[in-house]
């Protein structure tokens, strides 16, 4: 796991940062930076920022980029996105580094000695308690990631919900001191899925993320299929599944039981039916 960035750690570690924070996570002071990342004028900080994180470009559809936005929330060339073929395996949604939590049967899950509560997290405690002894999946994105999300499996999307908030950073710094999933801006769909069952798939907003870009529109879903996107900034993709459903690869479950991040990319297994071990 990458350490925290300095200025993570000062906003969320001290007392004079955690001040300034109050501004920072407010939607508004991110709605004020999206007008400048989707103007002409952030386009210098697109060559900066392929260097400093390393961002191999050629995986990428080629694109004269309007605004850093534009170019932030790039399309990946089709040969870089084939997600696994087996329809008893469950896939990433998403490049990102996950971690998998059991929900106990309070319907609660902990991050970071942090307890947190489905019926807040969902604000439908009927829903809530449908994932007693479940698992909790938390993909979390980085700035170097692709920042474009899929289902994880075919069905039917039967609920849409957006929750308003503030939008704190995801990094394990501020996991440690904030209820960030309780607090933060978030949106999610209830997926009646062919392969697993009653799937919540949630997309949270953090700092500097003004915006969540969901296909809001789809009855019918394929796996594999966009989603939506991210706008600038790291963000965060939560998947709640039912009591004995989903098998996980063991590396996955071995390194979030140390408290560690486990790399992954989109369309990857990361786990299978459980009634067929792989």
């Amino acid at each position: 796991m990458t350490k925290d960035p300095l200025y993570v750690r000062f906003l969320y570690e001290t007392t004079p940062g955690r001040t300034l924070l109050k501004t920072l996570a407010r939607p508004l002071f991110s709605r004020r930076a999206a007008l400048f990342l989707d103007s002409p004028w952030s386009r210098w900080l697109i060559p900066l920022y392929i260097r400093l994180h390393r961002i191999p470009m050629d995986s990428y559809v080629p694109e004269r980029y309007r605004s850093f936005n534009h170019f932030f929330t790039r399309k990946r060339n089709c040969l870089y996105i084939n997600p696994d073929p087996e329809p008893s395996h469950f896939i990433s949604p998403c490049d990102g580094y996950l971690s998998v939590h059991p929900i106990n049967r309070e319907s609660r899950f902990c991050i970071k000695h942090l307890d947190y509560s489905l019926e807040k997290l969902l604000r439908d405690p009927v829903l809530a308690d449908r994932y007693e002894n479940g698992l909790c999946l938390i993909f979390r994105l980085a700035p170097h990631n692709y920042h474009r999300y899929c289902y994880p499996d075919s069905g039917l999307a039967v609920k849409q919900v957006s929750i308003p908030g503030l939008l704190h950073s995801v990094r394990p710094a501020a996991l440690k001191t904030r209820p960030v999933f309780l607090e933060n801006a978030r949106q999610y769909t209830v997926i009646d899925s062919e392969q697993f069952g009653l799937l919540v798939k949630m997309e949270v907003g953090a700092l500097l993320v003004g915006k969540i870009h969901n296909y809001g529109d789809r009855l019918i879903i394929e796996r594999g299929t966009e989603k939506g996107y991210f706008e600038f900034g790291g963000s965060t993709i939560l998947i709640l599944a039912e009591q004995r459903i989903l098998d996980m690869d063991q590396p996955i479950l071995n390194a979030s039981q140390k408290g560690l991040e486990t790399a992954v990319t989109y369309g990857e297994k990361i786990a299978a039916r459980k009634s067929e071990r792989v």
